[in-house]
């Protein structure tokens, strides 16, 4: 099995595959605004978990088309949690839904577009990590937030753990 499939794997369980955990898309359905807001103890929502995963899957997606890895951002970490206020209606949360879908069918086509030479490419400026290794731990990234959008929709929809 090619480096290429095992990626495509990865982000397909994380998007929209059902395998060892429930896909992020499955997760995300039938969650209202009003829920995808609602904050756990440690100021945690779905919708700031969404938002995050978006801005490092974007980030990274950007990058690896370039070919390179820049301090491109000044934000701090904390920063890509950020919900605006003004923007929370039951349709911004369904655009927030269609735009994490839409980054991870664009990772997905990336992938297949790529040959084990670009998968192989060190990242001098990144610790000399393959893409390959990144786009890998960047699936890690996804499950861990996606298991914490579980935990939070079950806990705002009332589900049984």
């Amino acid at each position: 099995m090619s480096i290429k499939l095992v990626l495509l794997d990865q982000l397909a369980a994380c998007h929209h595959d059902k395998s060892w955990f429930i896909p992020l898309d499955e997760m995300l359905r039938d969650v209202t605004a009003e829920q995808a807001l609602l904050l756990n103890d440690e100021g945690q929502s779905i919708w700031r978990l969404v938002n995050h995963l978006i801005f490092w899957n974007e980030t990274w997606l950007d990058r690896f088309i370039k070919g390179e890895v820049n301090s491109d951002n000044n934000l701090n970490n904390d920063e890509t949690f950020y919900v605006n206020p003004s923007h929370v209606s039951e349709e911004d949360w369904q655009k927030s839904i269609e735009h994490i879908g839409a980054t991870f069918s664009r990772w997905i086509q990336a992938v297949e577009d790529s040959d084990d030479v670009k998968l192989g490419m060190t990242i001098p400026s990144y610790f000399n990590a393959p893409w390959w290794n990144v786009i890998s731990n960047l699936c890690i990234h996804n499950a861990y937030h996606i298991g914490q959008i579980m935990m939070l929709r079950k806990k705002v929809r009332g589900e049984m753990i």
